[in-house]
């Protein structure tokens, strides 16, 4: 099983949000620092934004901030309001596919179990908890001048860099 694109940008939007306390922060700055696609970002904050994850504003000095606290947004939830296909088989389709031994098989229900016991799992941690032991480091990662310090330390002597 692989998340979409759509669910890790989302994640990541939601981490970066909990790490500016508040702030408004933007698109394109979201997307800069990620370096991704400004117009899927758009679209994945749209829906994050739908689903109550994140507040937006318009207008000048506007910006998208998180809706409520990075301690109430489970990661679990975040997942299941980002995913749009759950069929990992072809038997798990709403039409139940073409598989001849769908009516006898247990590999649907095992793996079902599977995918409940993972989500489940991503229940039990927020947005919180994924920034709380590295958030220093996340701040310094996703800071606007990340790129910039990372470029004036390789050039620096003994560094490495060539």
């Amino acid at each position: 099983m692989r998340f979409s694109q759509s669910t890790d940008y989302a994640l990541r939007v939601l981490m970066y949000l909990g790490l500016n306390d508040g702030r408004l922060a933007t698109i394109s700055e979201i997307a800069a620092t990620y370096d991704i696609s400004r117009n899927h970002l758009m679209k994945v904050i749209h829906r994050l934004g739908r689903a109550g994850f994140v507040h937006t504003q318009r207008g000048k000095g506007g910006g998208i901030r998180l809706a409520r606290s990075a301690t109430e947004i489970y990661v679990g939830d975040v997942v299941r309001r980002m995913e749009e296909n759950w069929d990992l088989v072809e038997c798990f389709r709403t039409d139940g596919g073409k598989c001849c031994i769908r009516p006898v098989c247990t590999l649907r229900d095992v793996l079902r179990h599977g995918l409940n016991t993972l989500l489940r799992a991503l229940d039990e941690f927020t947005i919180e908890d994924l920034l709380r032991h590295r958030q220093s480091e996340l701040i310094e990662l996703l800071s606007p001048d990340a790129d910039e310090d990372r470029a004036a330390r390789s050039k620096q002597p003994g560094s490495g860099a060539q």
